[in-house]
């Protein structure tokens, strides 16, 4: 069950800040969790403080420029614009190598009537990150896409490359150009039942796309071992031959499955890697044997739960997940398995 209140969502805060000392390999994703519900809660100071210990750790953090940009995100919304704004600019200044970052500050600019900004900066995030309309989109840029669409369309821009590209990866049953039309607030006073009745689909809508993305950090994950770990798991534990008779039969079958979970319309799949230490660990937190094959799933959950999930599939011309240093198109990623 979601949290609800904002009660609950400090009890998953204090959960997942325990969670943290018992996991300090992945304190980062777990402490950018705790902070989210902590400012749903409405205790943004001590979200603050949370990103500030980020900002401050040493080793430094993997995301600093995430971790900048929620802090800026949540700063302004409790009156410290100002601080808000130069945390701002320093981000646009270095430019995030990754799409969250830039999605965050263009979405914070948005929330707070600065369209043109956030316009140029959804343009910028999409232009460096994306060479061409033509190239494939990885999953996390897609959003940016949707989310500069949305902004041109309430700035009136005509229609250009990107958002012709966007319009192409929308999957919802309602046009973009429709969700985004700035005269939808019209019909949200009108009397007109045909209008109410259209205005409620397309709320639909952007209510799927809203769950599809409050899911992501939430992926089913499928256990991946690299050969050597693999190797002392079978060294160790026998009983699991069974499970995994080659290596190579491994990452075929995983391949497989995520295909299959694809298929069946399974969203926001990952990978997560796993390690004998690791997985041995989690069995004497369960009382049990590791050995037995049932654990292996939910190994592979709880990972995925400590944000330790890659998201799969990865683009044709990005690495393989497997590890082979190939192309995934030309890896694990051909038309046959």
């Amino acid at each position: 069950m979601r949290p609800d209140t904002p009660a609950d969502h400090i009890t998953e805060a204090e959960r997942l800040l325990r969670t943290a000392a018992q996991y300090p390999e992945d304190r980062e994703p777990l402490l950018l969790r705790a902070a989210a519900h902590l400012e749903l809660a409405g205790a943004r100071t001590r979200a603050t403080t949370l990103y500030d210990d980020l900002l401050a750790a040493t080793p430094p953090p993997e995301n600093p420029q995430l971790i900048r940009a929620l802090k800026a995100a949540n700063l302004w919304e409790y009156g410290h614009e100002a601080e808000a704004r130069v945390i701002i600019d320093g981000i646009r200044a270095t430019p995030p190598s990754d799409a969250a970052a830039w999605e965050i500050v263009a979405e914070t600019l948005e929330a707070h009537d600065e369209l043109e900004s956030s316009e140029a900066v959804f343009s910028t995030a999409v232009t460096g990150l994306l060479p061409s309309p033509d190239d494939e989109v990885p999953y996390p840029s897609q959003s940016l896409l949707m989310g500069r669409h949305r902004v041109r369309r309430l700035l009136g821009l005509r229609h250009d490359d990107w958002d012709v590209l966007a319009d192409r990866l929308h999957t919802g049953s309602v046009p973009l150009d429709e969700l985004h039309d700035p005269k939808r607030l019209w019909s949200l006073g009108s009397s007109d039942p045909a209008e109410l009745q259209a205005e409620i689909a397309r709320l639909r809508s952007e209510l799927g796309s809203y769950r599809t993305a409050l899911s992501r950090p939430f992926p089913v994950a499928v256990l991946l071992w690299p050969a050597d770990e693999l190797a002392e798991l079978l060294a160790a534990y026998p009983e699991l031959e069974s499970e995994y008779p080659t290596h190579a039969a491994h990452l075929t079958d995983l391949e497989a499955s995520l295909r299959e979970l694809s298929a069946a319309g399974t969203p926001n799949l990952g990978i997560v890697q796993g390690t004998v230490p690791s997985y041995e660990a989690f069995a004497a937190s369960e009382s049990a044997s590791p050995s037995n094959a049932a654990l292996l799933p939910q190994y592979a959950t709880t990972l995925a739960a400590r944000g330790r999930a890659t998201p799969w599939p990865p683009s044709r011309t990005s690495p393989c997940w497997c590890g082979s240093g190939t192309k995934y198109g030309d890896c694990h990623g051909t038309a046959r398995i």
